[in-house]
């Protein structure tokens, strides 16, 4: 086995496993410990907004519209780019396996035809997924705003919470994977190249997810 493929071998699960597990720590302070996390924080403060519609709250009641408008935003934006980067990728593709040549050094890992498409079906498939949670995350807030409109006809206060936290969940989700994309991306130019990006975006997620004390 080349010295390419030990690399590849090691540094790319190594790196998934650091992303998967700080996910997972994420997940568990948010249902533990959720003041110490952004989304818990935050999730509390859309619950006394959207107490405010049945109190008659105008100003707290727009609030939550425009809260919920621009989540609607930010998932459109995310699927947006998770079609534009597929595409890219799919042209990228083609010409990369052409100058595969031009790499040989074991840094850049193993060249072989299933480490190639290991590669590429690897990113197209995190960025499928991104796009699937962002389009259902849009069904999702578009129905919580049409459930505000009608809000105190033929629906309650909680079920009108739980589908904004699915939407803004989802949209979470898709988002995560989004990132976590970009350091697939980063194994066209070796597995060392992934190891470093998966750190680097841990330290900028843990910075954006936790509340400083």
């Amino acid at each position: 086995m080349e010295g390419g493929s030990y690399l590849d071998t090691i540094l790319v699960p190594l790196s998934l496993f650091l992303t998967v597990a700080y996910h997972v720590y994420l997940c568990h302070t948010i249902k533990n410990r959720p003041s110490r996390t952004t989304f818990g924080t935050n999730k509390v403060k859309r619950k006394a907004w959207c107490s405010s519609l049945n109190q008659g709250d105008d100003k707290k009641a727009m609030l939550v519209v425009q809260s919920v408008r621009n989540a609607l935003m930010v998932a459109i934006l995310v699927a947006t780019i998770t079609i534009l980067v597929s595409l890219a990728l799919a042209a990228l593709s083609n010409n990369s396996y052409n100058s595969d040549h031009l790499f040989s050094s074991g840094f850049f890992g193993s060249k072989s035809d299933k480490i190639y498409v290991l590669k590429y079906g690897s990113a197209s498939f995190f960025l499928l997924m991104s796009f699937l949670c962002s389009s259902m995350a849009v069904g999702f807030l578009i129905d919580a705003n049409l459930l505000m409109n009608s809000y105190g006809e033929l629906l309650t206060l909680e079920y009108m919470q739980t589908i904004i936290e699915r939407g803004l969940t989802v949209a979470l989700i898709g988002t995560r994977l989004l990132c976590v994309t970009f350091p697939l991306l980063m194994w066209m130019l070796g597995p060392v190249p992934v190891l470093f990006s998966s750190l680097a975006l841990i330290w900028v997620l843990h910075g954006f997810d936790f509340v400083c004390k």
